[in-house]
C-alpha cells in the first residue's frame, strides 16, 4: 500500500491534477472507462482510500505487471558536470542618474537653508492676510 498526497502526485506526473480530483471522490474511482483511472489500473494499482479534506489517496498493489518496452539503463556514461552559472553583478546606477540625484539633493538643501527659521510660535502672516486686514485690526 502506498499513501500519496495530491501535491506528490502532481510532482510524479509532472503536471497538475484536474480540479475534479481535488473536489470529487468519484474522480478517484477504479472505473476502467476513465483514462486517468486506466493509468493506475494498467500499472497494477487500485485506489483503496481517498481523503479530499487532508488531500491524500491510498493505492493498493493488486497485481504484478511486466514492464513494457526497453528500460533506460541506469549506467552512467559521462560523469556529471554542473551547468556553468554566471553570478550576476550588482546593478549600479549610471553616472548620469547619480549626478542628477546629487544635484537634486543639493538644490533641496539650498532651498532649506535659504528659508528663514522661525523660533517659537511666531509665524509671519501670509500675503493674502496682509491684504485683507490692516496691521492694527484683528479679524472678528
Amino acid at each position: 500500500m502506498v499513501r500519496l498526497t495530491f501535491a506528490r502526485i502532481d510532482g510524479i506526473i509532472g503536471e497538475n491534477l484536474s480540479m475534479n480530483a481535488y473536489r470529487s471522490e468519484k474522480w478517484w474511482g477504479n472505473s476502467p472507462t476513465s483514462p486517468h483511472a486506466r493509468g493506475w489500473l494498467d500499472a497494477g494499482w487500485e485506489v483503496q482510500e481517498v481523503n479530499l479534506k487532508e488531500g491524500f489517496v491510498v493505492f493498493k498493489k493488486v497485481k504484478e505487471v511486466q514492464a513494457r518496452g526497453k528500460r533506460l539503463s541506469t549506467e552512467i556514461k559521462k560523469p556529471f558536470t554542473p551547468v556553468h552559472v554566471r553570478i550576476p553583478k550588482p546593478k549600479m546606477p549610471s553616472k548620469t542618474k547619480v549626478s542628477r540625484l546629487y544635484a537634486r539633493v543639493k538644490n533641496l538643501e539650498r532651498q532649506r537653508t535659504s528659508m528663514p527659521a522661525y523660533h517659537g510660535s511666531f509665524r509671519p502672516r501670509p500675503k493674502y492676510e496682509k491684504k485683507l486686514f490692516k496691521p492694527d485690526e484683528k479679524p472678528r
